[in-house]
């Protein structure tokens, strides 16, 4: 039988584990959200591309939607895509950082995962 000490540090092994893939998911789900939103400004933006530019459009600004000329909205998507590119690699790049933070902590501490 496992000594009270054993069983407390494998515990607090299992909860950094259980942190470590929770920040990972945490962080799936951002990049995720962020790629489908890069998504929907490229398919704007093809959509606007053939558009005269002096044609109506409308936009949602924070939850208003307004009345603006394609001229005006295509310069504004194409700085929110590259906002959104950048956030991306940033977010993929944390990632990457965490995963390869995680596996060092495995190897450290000898865990090996047992899948349920």
């Amino acid at each position: 039988m496992a000594t009270p000490a054993a069983a407390k540090k494998q515990q607090e092994l299992q909860l950094q584990y259980t942190n470590y893939k929770n920040t990972l998911q945490q962080l799936a789900q951002k990049i995720g959200d962020v790629e489908q939103e890069a998504e929907e400004h490229k398919l704007v933006l093809e959509t606007l591309a053939p558009v005269p530019e002096d044609r109506k459009c409308f936009r949602l600004i924070n939850g208003i939607l307004v009345e603006r000329t394609v001229a005006d909205v295509i310069p504004a998507l194409k700085t929110n895509a590259e906002g959104l590119k950048s956030v991306l690699e940033g977010l993929v790049k944390e990632y990457k950082k965490k995963q390869e933070e995680m596996d060092k902590w495995k190897t450290k501490n000898n865990v090996q995962v047992v899948n349920q």
